[in-house]
């Protein structure tokens, strides 16, 4: 009998495909066979995502992964799950993802096709977009004012590329620098080491009003970037973003 050169290859091809499907197992199986799911939580996002008084994680993208995982619960038949809040911060929430340490992060993370090179994202929640902020005796009050400034900007944000996108078009130069997040930030510019904090509109808002000074402060008057936020997953797993994004689409419904 004739035996053709490609069945070994198509049966070892077949094995090894196999053997992957096998050892990857997808963030649902990872779920329910840990019956607990990693969130990563942002400790200074207001409002967003952030520590409340109650020393516990709070926020518009908090209350939707609790709504999510409700639902998770609900279809993975079990009786409860385990919620892991895991802080993250701008620079360490896609390195946490991809090692498993979380399973989804509830914050105010900008879906960008960068960033869909490592991770996936789900639908929508918000939309955003970039700004400024500084104390009102600066004189700052338009974006060319920002010439010659100390910018405090978070890294691993799309702020941080938006930031100098915007001054290489305008021709301007200024200071970068870089933070690791929103609470460092405005400290930075609490203590007058930078003369502005640059990020998400909706954020520095929250840093206003969470001042207790905020007719101290004035945000720019441009929105320099289009900021779309979603929660943010592991890539390649469909059942898990379906998961997601059914009850996300069901909590939209009018």
């Amino acid at each position: 009998m004739k035996q053709h050169r490609w069945i070994p290859l198509l049966a070892a091809t077949l094995g090894l495909c196999l053997s992957l499907s096998a050892g990857a197992a997808g963030t649902l199986d990872k779920i329910k066979a840990s019956k607990s799911i990693g969130l990563g939580y942002r400790e200074n996002s207001i409002p967003f995502s952030y520590i409340g008084d109650d020393n516990q994680p709070w926020g518009y993208s908090v209350d939707l992964c609790i709504k999510v995982v409700a639902a998770i619960v609900k279809q993975l038949g079990v009786d409860e799950l385990q919620l892991l809040w895991v802080p993250v911060t701008p620079e360490t929430r896609i390195a946490k993802l991809k090692s498993g340490e979380i399973d989804l992060e509830c914050a105010s993370t900008t879906k960008s096709l960068t960033r869909m090179q490592e991770v996936d994202f789900s639908l929508s929640t918000f939309i955003d977009g970039g700004g400024y902020l500084a104390r009102r005796s600066a004189g700052i009050k338009r974006f060319e004012d920002l010439a010659g400034k100390r910018i405090a900007v978070a890294a691993g944000t799309t702020s941080e590329r938006t930031l100098a996108e915007a001054l290489l078009q305008k021709n301007m130069r200024a200071e970068l620098v870089k933070v690791s997040d929103q609470q460092q930030g405005f400290a930075a510019l609490l203590k007058g080491n930078v003369d502005a904090y640059a990020s998400d509109r909706s954020l520095l808002m929250g840093l206003v009003l969470d001042s207790g000074t905020q007719n101290d402060w004035a945000i720019g008057p441009e929105t320099l970037s289009y900021e779309p936020y979603a929660l943010m997953m592991r890539r390649n797993d469909a059942d898990f973003r379906l998961a997601v994004n059914r009850e996300l689409a069901r909590l939209a419904q009018p």
